[in-house]
């Protein structure tokens, strides 16, 4: 799927003809509206989508802006995103093709036509032309801050300035940004998981109306509210709706081999052989190292993203809790006959930790993902097992 866009944007990009646009004006007859697409499939397309459009009959103008688009073949474009450094761009191309990609995918997609004068659509026109310079096109994405959704409504306030007044009663109940995220991918997912576990709590602050746009969903919402402000009196923002693509939203599915469904067998494992090594006063070291080698591994993976990337949500992340870096090192001393002494206080310290967990998720400091329930308290089990055990070395 994702080559297909790909290719697609490639090729329409090849014929990117921002130098023969400079000076066009557009005519009365011009339209400006905000695309709004709905989810896909693919993790990356679970958002949504916004663009916006031009659409001249006189001048025979029908072009999409879409600040979505990365290379993959860029230089060092992998690791630049992993260090949270990531690339988009914009592109201009011609909207009647894209739209049958969407149609493809069975993503509907909506339209909102922008109540503008002439002179504001020429405003419009001339800032996103000079946007799609290949000297200006390329910025630095945020998936929550600065992205596709966020775009549209920036450049209105660009461009209108006092004259639009994006208004609020599209939220209707506190949600953090967090809790935004996961309205828009199955809890259930590894995709779901992977991104609450690597982000840490500045999801979780209430977002603003204005931190609401990071969504497409919400773009749309604001722009059917707000207004604008034209020879002193308030009138609506968008002045024509229209259903372009109309196909049902995608079912949120969790994936057929789960999270919930892992962890839980996993959490049977460990307390099956825990029973076992206390009935027996044994201890099952490769046990104990799998659980402190794999919580150390995500605990660096958590440092790396907090300390070293410039991944605006990554720092402060209490999944540290859990995932505790020196857990990688306690692996290897545990897998030995004889533990250091010492290693018993190491472990009630990592319980201490484990029981600050619940107390931070019940007042919304950081919301944890639902699937590592069974394994927290696998590791709660487990860990008071260690410590009565590793208390004969002291």
């Amino acid at each position: 799927m994702l080559k297909k866009y790909l290719i697609l944007f490639f090729v329409l990009f090849v014929f990117n003809f921002s130098n023969a646009q400079q000076g066009i004006k557009l005519s009365a007859y011009a339209e400006v509206s905000v695309l709004t697409y709905g989810p896909g499939y693919a993790l990356y397309e679970k958002f949504g989508h916004t663009a916006i459009r031009i659409q001249d009959p006189v001048l025979q103008l029908d072009l999409i802006y879409n600040y979505g688009f990365f290379d993959l073949t860029e230089s060092n474009f992998y690791v630049n995103f992993t260090k949270g450094y990531m690339k988009y761009k914009l592109v201009r191309y011609s909207f009647p093709p894209s739209l049958r990609g969407y149609n493809e995918d069975q993503r509907w997609a909506k339209e909102q036509i922008l109540n503008l004068t002439n002179k504001q659509k020429n405003s419009f026109f001339s800032y996103l032309e000079n946007n799609a310079l290949p000297s200006n096109a390329s910025y630095f994405y945020d998936p929550f801050f600065n992205n596709c959704s966020t775009k549209p409504a920036d450049i209105i306030k660009n461009v209108l300035g006092a004259n639009v007044i994006f208004k609020d009663d599209f939220v209707i109940e506190d949600s953090s940004i967090r809790q935004l995220m996961n309205n828009e991918i199955h809890t259930n997912t590894w995709g779901s998981l992977g991104i609450n576990i690597a982000l840490g709590s500045k999801l979780d602050k209430i977002a603003t109306s204005k931190e609401y746009l990071y969504l497409p969903d919400y773009v749309f919402k604001s722009l059917a509210c707000s207004k604008v402000i034209k020879n002193g009196k308030e009138e609506d923002l968008v002045i024509t709706t229209k259903n372009l693509l109309n196909y049902p939203e995608k079912e949120l599915k969790s994936d057929a081999i789960s999270p919930f469904i892992i962890f839980f067998i996993l959490f049977l494992i460990g307390l099956f052989i825990t029973f076992k090594d206390f009935k027996n006063n044994t201890r099952s070291k490769w046990l104990d190292f799998l659980i402190f080698f794999t919580t150390g591994v995500f605990g660096i993976l958590i440092i790396f993203l907090w300390f070293f990337t410039n991944h605006s949500t990554a720092p402060n992340n209490f999944n540290i809790l859990w995932a505790f870096a020196p857990n990688i090192i306690i692996s290897f001393l545990l897998n030995r006959k004889n533990p250091p002494r010492w290693i018993s206080k190491y472990i009630l310290f990592l319980l201490i930790l484990l029981v600050l967990i619940p107390i931070i998720w019940i007042f919304k400091i950081q919301l944890f993902p639902i699937e590592l329930i069974s394994f927290f308290i696998l590791l709660i089990i487990r860990y008071t097992y260690l410590l009565k055990f590793t208390r004969n070395f002291e």
